[in-house]
């Protein structure tokens, strides 16, 4: 549960933000390597080329991968003499001051201010959290309009969402994610007055119907309507994400002469899962439009 000081800066920030016109999308777990970073750069430029201005703020202050992705982007851009959807980028790092009150203090009035600066110019502002519980991450869910958290269709990703029982596998109580998107919640409950839609994204999905994924789906749905979050399938798994990074491309620039990528039938079937999940995110911006691309 968030300390006293914690919930002060986030009553403040919360306030305050509640005058944005942006949705925020915080894209987030306490876990790495569930692929949160590729997610919220196949959203971003999903979005721009369903119309809409996007800009994206990268809490993982360690690892970066959604900095390095657009970093990479740039430079394809450069060296091939093309324009590819951009979003508005806004970098934050963290503060180094060694008081803890002020360091905090620092990181709330930097996220603060990156949102007030993106929200007058985007309809929505995607937040790439990290994989750890930190300060700023806690306010960044605060902050969310939606949360999407992907997780890969296992128990070890389960693990953050809920504890199991080891042998009935029946879901016996929240485990510490889950905590802290609920006071989150109550939080923004109490501050703004409004809720904090949460799906859960199933990544990297066996195509196989083994009975391992069968448990962590019925799971899922046990936990789901104990704690108040919506399931969609999302990613599977594919070489392509991994290939891309390089350089900065995604599923939506393939066709682009000189990404040297053949398009094949499996990145169509990509491209599906991708609008499926812009789709299930709900946005009052994409109402009664097409939604394809």
């Amino acid at each position: 549960m968030p300390d006293a000081k914690m919930t002060t800066h986030g009553d403040r920030l919360s306030t305050e933000t509640a005058h944005n016109t942006s949705r925020i999308i915080v894209v987030g777990n306490e876990k790495g390597g569930a692929g949160k970073s590729t997610v919220s750069v196949h959203l971003a430029i999903g979005l721009i080329q369903l119309s809409l201005r996007v800009g994206v703020i990268d809490l993982d202050i360690r690892q970066r991968t959604l900095s390095r992705y657009f970093e990479n982007r740039t430079r394809w851009m450069q060296k091939n003499g093309k324009t590819l959807a951009m979003p508005d980028i806004k970098p934050l790092n963290a503060s180094e001051d060694r008081d803890l009150d002020h360091a905090e203090r620092q990181d709330a009035d930097s996220l603060q201010s990156a949102l007030k600066r993106l929200g007058k110019t985007n309809d929505i502002i995607i937040i790439d959290a990290p994989g750890s519980d930190t300060f700023l991450s806690r306010l960044a869910h605060q902050h969310a309009d939606t949360l999407v958290t992907p997780m890969n269709d296992s128990f070890v990703d389960f693990d953050l969402l809920g504890d199991i029982h080891p042998e009935t596998l029946d879901v016996l109580r929240p485990s510490f994610y889950s905590e802290m998107v609920w006071q989150s919640r109550k939080h923004r409950a109490r501050t703004v007055r409004q809720p904090i839609d949460w799906i859960i994204v199933r990544n990297r999905m066996s195509h196989i119907e083994a009975k391992n994924k069968r448990h962590v789906g019925a799971a899922l749905k046990n936990l789901g309507a104990r704690i108040g979050f919506r399931v969609e399938p999302g990613l599977s798994e594919r070489v392509i994400y991994r290939e891309l990074f390089p350089s900065g491309l995604t599923l939506l620039d393939l066709t682009e002469s000189g990404s040297k990528i053949a398009f094949t039938m499996s990145h169509v079937a990509a491209r599906q899962e991708l609008r499926n999940i812009i789709k299930m995110l709900n946005l009052p911006q994409l109402a009664d439009t097409d939604q394809s691309f």
